[in-house]
């Protein structure tokens, strides 16, 4: 068994191959599903001696089936929005304490503790349904945070604004962070003068507007919110792990959290630094689960591991995908 303080303490590249080739031995042999989908491919224990072997699973088996490594149960299940009648993934998490050490220490190792901030959450989306491990994160930042005006905006925009204007008048750090379209309806009514204050959008139009590409979302909420530049965070139902961009759309992994890029056109070829291809993510805290993930985001990663998000694959595009189905 992986002693799970190792995975917040890497603190080196030697450190993370090492304990991620540890974690792919404990998942093929204690994650049924995983160990079936790597005797497929031909990989397994004998054969992966470095990261770039090692097979990842694609995201939509978090829909099928139940992604557990080890004996215990999940106590907590996640599920990811979707459109009605649509399968949605679910996450099934034995420890949440697992996942607010990763979120806690990422948001320090980003941004400092998140006692020195307000945190001001505009997620209607997120809020109307159960299950969201968003919403899960975003709720203990505000109880951490200790700050009597933290707190959630379902609807109440005009308390928000009155909110906003008590904390700039008393120089409070603020963290605003929201789902794309809050924030675009935020500023399409409002024309806000902000200090002291990461803005940072979280993606997604959850059917309520049309997708913008980023360069011109940032631009229409720096304009409206009257900051210099948009922060990011990228994380998803299925991860226990985010990355964070401080503007520009270039992303960050905690130390534990590592993106790579595969061939558009042949899922099990990783490709080298600047290329477009499909993210595949390794998140260490996801130890219970699958820590190896093959998404459906397109993006491309650079020679010091940040990273960008250009976007998603259209369904009719992921080439090889059979190989890759069970």
């Amino acid at each position: 068994m992986i002693d799970t303080k190792h995975i917040f303490t890497i603190n080196s590249k030697a450190d993370f191959n090492a304990l991620a080739i540890q974690v792919f031995k404990h998942q093929y042999k204690t994650n049924l599903v995983y160990q079936e989908f790597c005797n497929h491919l031909g990989k397994d224990v004998s054969n992966v001696s470095q990261i770039q072997e090692i097979p990842f699973i694609p995201i939509d088996f978090f829909k099928s089936k139940t992604i557990l490594s080890g004996k215990e149960k999940a106590g907590t299940i996640f599920t990811s929005s979707g459109t009605t009648g649509s399968i949605t993934s679910k996450h099934y998490v034995t420890d949440t304490k697992l996942y607010e050490e990763s979120y806690l220490k990422a948001f320090k190792h980003f941004y400092g503790s998140i006692t020195e901030y307000c945190v001001l959450a505009l997620l209607p989306s997120y809020l109307e349904r159960k299950g969201s491990s968003l919403i899960y994160m975003v709720d203990d930042l505000i109880k951490k945070s200790e700050h009597p005006k933290s707190g959630f905006f379902l609807n109440n925009t005009d308390t928000l604004l009155e909110t906003l204007k008590t904390l700039q008048d008393s120089n409070t750090k603020i963290l605003l962070i929201g789902v794309s379209f809050a924030l675009l309806d935020l500023v399409e009514a409002n024309q806000l003068h902000l200090k002291n204050t990461i803005v940072m959008e979280t993606g997604g139009m959850k059917g309520r507007r049309k997708e913008m590409i980023r360069e011109e979302l940032h631009e229409t909420l720096k304009k409206g919110f009257g900051v210099s530049k948009i922060h990011s965070e990228y994380g998803m139902t299925e991860l226990l792990s985010q990355g964070y961009s401080n503007g520009n759309g270039i992303f960050n992994c905690p130390p534990w959290m590592k993106v790579l890029t595969r061939d558009t056109e042949d899922p099990l070829t990783l490709q080298g630094y600047g290329k477009t291809g499909g993210v595949n993510v390794i998140d260490l805290a996801n130890i219970n689960s699958c820590s190896f993930i093959a998404t459906q985001d397109l993006g491309k990663v650079y020679e010091n591991d940040t990273f960008e998000i250009l976007g998603r694959f259209d369904h009719s595009d992921i080439r090889g995908c059979n190989l890759l189905v069970l």
